[in-house]
């Protein structure tokens, strides 16, 4: 299972990372709003998932 953590937190964090990237990008391209908005909600989503790996990860090497 440590195998699998070490890999889950980063790919949770790229994750993020690539959302806000993608939503950056359109806004200062000037891309529809609306896709923009969605992007950033899908984002916040993502951050809290990765949030709940992080600390389950945690957890999980404490115990």
């Amino acid at each position: 299972m440590t195998g699998f953590a070490d890999l889950l937190v980063p790919v949770a964090v790229l994750a993020v990372a690539f959302v806000l990237l993608l939503g950056l990008f359109n806004m200062l391209r000037g891309g529809n709003a609306n896709r923009s908005q969605h992007l950033m909600r899908v984002r916040v989503l993502l951050q809290f998932l990765a949030i709940i790996v992080i600390m389950g990860v945690i957890w999980w090497r404490a115990a």
